[in-house]
């Protein structure tokens, strides 16, 4: 069983930090909105910090989520921004005291470093949502679905798909995030067991050939063989090259899973897009798949 973190209630001090790419302007977006939840706020150190392209050196941006993992009065964390970076500290994090004391981690993108550690290590969930840096840009459903997650509502989705699916249905964790990213920590101790999970890919700005050759690199793995479904996200902003790949990515993935028996769909909302909805990793979820539309619907 996975540890779920306290829920949110009103009064409680949340705080942003940046483990990765530096701000490009201050979060007043964001702080309004967790006030406007109820919620206090407090920014890290790298919230306001420069290195190159990181919101601080390697040795700050450790030190300001640390710092935010040990105050037990804190109890949730956002990451501001994804971008790069969050694998360059991640070893020098010392998450035990989450085992004890756990609150909820928040991000997409790079973020899925995170996700993917804290599940890996600890069996501790957390939420792929929207990021501070996002939110002037977020659709009030992605937003609604991230205070739903955060302050225990019921949490399920319902979409249509363009995409042709593989039908079928499924009961079991949610793992995974930014396919690049799960590339990065293939063989790593920050890598999952994929095995019996659903397993949730998105991307963006990779070239199409790229992500066949990632998804390949899963197969030959053994990563795709004992999943209990696959479930595609936003894959946006793809380069193609001068001479055309050909395949598009729902192709692609049910190319490289053909011949397993579980269900795939395609067109989730989430990812790099204004509708980002809230994802709740290492959570047991029903996935139901039927031709051109499915749904999923997490337990409380």
């Amino acid at each position: 069983m996975s540890i779920t973190p306290p829920y949110l209630k009103k009064g409680d001090l949340v705080a942003i930090t940046c483990p990765a790419k530096k701000l490009p302007q201050p979060m007043n977006d964001a702080v309004a909105l967790l006030q406007s939840w109820g919620l206090r706020v407090v920014l890290g150190e790298t919230t306001s910090a420069s290195y190159h392209q990181f919101a601080g050196d390697d040795t700050l941006r450790a030190q300001d989520l640390q710092h935010f993992v040990d105050n037990d009065e804190v109890k949730a964390i956002f990451a501001a921004r994804g971008g790069y970076g969050t694998i360059r500290i991640i070893d020098s994090i010392d998450f035990s005291r989450l085992t004890t004391n756990p609150k909820w981690l928040i991000g997409f993108s790079d973020i899925t470093v995170l996700h993917s550690h804290l599940f890996s290590n600890f069996h501790i969930e957390s939420i792929h949502g929207q990021m501070p840096i996002n939110i002037p840009d977020a659709s009030a459903q992605s937003l609604q679905s991230l205070k739903k997650a955060l302050f225990g509502e019921p949490l399920s989705y319902i979409f249509e798909t363009t995409a042709q699916n593989n039908p079928g249905e499924s009961t079991a964790e949610v793992i995974g995030g930014n396919l690049t990213l799960l590339m990065a920590l293939s063989g790593s101790v920050s890598d999952v067991d994929y095995r019996g999970k659903i397993l949730f890919i998105e991307d963006v700005g990779e070239y199409l050939y790229s992500i066949d050759r990632m998804l390949y690199h899963l197969k030959r793995a053994g990563k795709l063989k004992g999943l209990a479904g696959l479930i595609a996200g936003g894959f946006t902003d793809l380069k193609d090259n001068d001479i055309p790949f050909g395949f598009t990515v729902a192709e692609v993935i049910l190319n490289v899973t053909s011949g397993y028996d579980y269900p795939v769909c395609f067109d989730f909302p989430a990812g790099h897009v204004s509708n980002n909805n809230a994802l709740i990793m290492g959570r047991t979820a029903k996935l139901i798949v039927r031709p051109d539309n499915a749904s999923l619907e997490f337990f409380t």
